[in-house]
């Protein structure tokens, strides 16, 4: 007899060669004109229970254009695994044909050609409208959300996250869970939960003080969908106060607590949980390993690391699904479950090619009514790019290249610090930037653009520390977002090397020496998560920069060499 493992691993390959996750459709269609509506949303409903997953959305309620990475490096067990494998590569291994629209949505090659040919992505009015379809076929299905929705945009600052809670809610979600919310203060983190018309879940939010879960955050929520009961488990990001400022949410502790999750995983199935979905925001390589561990988790819906896979990937009996960020995808998950077991699945990631798919009309009026009051401001064009500004990849990105280059110079440093976090659109050539560009890119309730002296020794013991954030072979041990972008200085790193010992060859670019241990250099930085940091906001920093630049012309980064891979 076949055992579910196995039929599982045989549904899996099957559907990756008869296209019954949904992919192969869309993947093969070869120009913008023969993409429609009805292609995208194209899908043989199947089983009893259906899943839909958005994450990472990053408070982008309009269409935007979003390149994905070209360097995305696995450590350890993940080396050559997805999602860490990008560009010609990724369509290769999954059969994409070069200039066809995944290769657009899903690889960054050409991106800048074929931005213009298949438009912008996401707008939570067509995202809506996506989310429509699939419940007019299946209306019982649970919509959940990821988290990392009440940041990252002008409007959401300003109002507090305001903006993206009144759309979401319009969206009518079942559950989310949370990552960057937190930076909203834990007093406006409270005064939005309790107010939220779906559940907030968190298995792995505990109370600092007591060291017991919060009362806020329940770890999990029951659903009955299909006649299957469904126990949805929250995961909120685990490394908080490590990756963000602690100081904003002292009465909180994370971690991943993957003992507490058997606890629960283990409790909801005694309850009669017949499906255990996991909404979780660890980030991928974390989720995998997590199910590797814990078991009776039939369904990871992975966020954090922005990862959009065109399949789900299997951990044991285990399906983990990337829907990417942005709200440039949704994922549809439809389940085969029978007698307290999932026999089957289909899945579909959903591209939202704006241009394509009609807004919903009624979120339409509420995203407007969201940004009514500071159109003038999110409107005024600041300058403009001849340069592809993008942010995702390990080492750098054209948008933080630029941010680096404003600290240099509106800071008078030599050398610059930015955040490898890994949100932001992106622009093409030939675009105006605007106000609203700008803050897509550094919009944050910790802002403050520092200027400081630091020895040339502590610059290497910061590098370090990230680098093992992001290249630790355990996925439990890296903590980061991106490799620190870093401006005026150069540097080689070897992943493979152990903790200590990655980065070398550290160079002042304006004169051409070797970091000096003991000499202290000006640094520029922002997004510290220290409290009492000065500065003015990075946002203005920025807008200054590019105003005296009129045009944003950059020239490739090379100062980052990286062997070991």
């Amino acid at each position: 007899m076949i055992s579910r493992r196995d039929f599982l691993q045989v549904s899996m390959a099957a559907s990756a060669l008869v296209g019954a996750s949904g992919f192969g459709n869309w993947a093969r269609l070869a120009a913008q004109q023969s993409l429609t509506q009805d292609q995208l949303l194209e899908f043989d409903t199947f089983g009893n229970v259906s899943l839909i997953h958005v994450t990472d959305i990053h408070a982008q309620l309009k269409p935007i254009y979003f390149r994905e990475p070209s360097i995305n490096i696995g450590v350890g067990e993940n080396k050559g695994a997805v999602p860490h494998v990008t560009g010609a590569d990724f369509r290769r291994l999954y059969g994409i044909e070069d200039g066809s629209p995944s290769h657009y949505a899903l690889s960054s090659g050409d991106f800048s050609a074929l931005a213009q040919g298949y438009g912008r992505v996401g707008g939570l009015d067509r995202v809506a409208t996506v989310i429509n379809s699939i419940r007019a076929a299946r209306p019982d299905a649970l919509l959940l959300d990821g988290g990392d929705t009440w940041h990252g945009s002008y409007t959401c600052y300003h109002t507090e996250g305001q903006d993206m809670v009144n759309v979401m809610n319009t969206l009518k979600p079942d559950a989310m869970t949370f990552h960057w919310e937190f930076t909203l203060g834990s007093d406006r983190v409270t005064e939005i939960v309790e107010g939220l018309p779906f559940a907030a879940l968190g298995q792995n939010i505990f109370d600092a003080e007591w060291d017991e879960p919060a009362e806020l955050f329940p770890p999990y929520k029951f659903f009955e969908r299909g006649g299957v009961k469904v126990a949805v488990i929250g995961q909120a990001f685990p490394y908080m106060p490590i990756a963000n400022p602690g100081w904003m949410f002292p009465e909180y502790s994370f971690g991943i607590r993957d003992e507490h999750m058997q606890t629960m995983v283990d409790e909801v199935r005694a309850q009669g949980a017949e499906l255990v979905v996991v909404l979780s925001h660890n980030g991928f390589d974390v989720d995998k390993k997590m199910a590797g561990i814990v078991t009776g988790i039939d369904v990871i819906l992975s966020g954090h690391t922005h990862d959009a896979l065109p399949e789900p990937v299997l951990v044991g009996e285990t399906i983990i699904v990337a829907s990417g960020s942005n709200g440039k995808f949704v994922s549809r998950v439809d389940l085969d479950v029978q007698n307290g077991r999932m026999m089957g699945f289909r899945h579909k990631l959903i591209p939202i090619f704006s241009d394509v798919i009609t807004p919903d009309a009624e979120v339409a009026a509420v995203i407007d009514e969201q940004r009514a009051p500071y159109e003038a401001e999110l409107t005024e064009v600041v300058g403009e790019t001849d340069t592809m500004l993008y942010r995702r990849g390990n080492f750098n990105g054209s948008w933080d290249d630029l941010i680096c280059d404003a600290l240099l110079s509106e800071r008078e440093a030599e050398i610059a610090l930015s955040p490898g976090v890994r949100w932001g659109p992106s622009l093409i050539p030939g675009q105006k930037i605007t106000r609203e560009d700008i803050w897509n890119v550094t919009s944050m309730t910790y802002p403050e653009a520092y200027r400081t002296e630091m020895s040339g020794e502590f610059l290497k013991v910061v590098m370090e520390d990230v680098a093992d954030n992001i290249f630790n072979p355990d996925p439990y041990y890296q903590q980061g977002g991106d490799m620190v972008r870093v401006g005026g200085m150069a540097y080689r790193i070897d992943i493979s090397k152990p903790q200590g010992e990655r980065i070398s060859e550290m160079t002042l670019i304006s004169t051409g020496e070797a970091i000096d241990p003991a000499r202290n250099y000006v640094v520029a930085g922002w997004a510290s998560v220290n409290e009492g940091t000065e500065g003015p906001p990075i946002w203005d920093v920025v807008e200054s920069h590019i105003r005296k630049l009129g045009t944003v012309s950059l020239d490739p980064n090379l100062s980052v060499q990286v062997t070991g891979v």
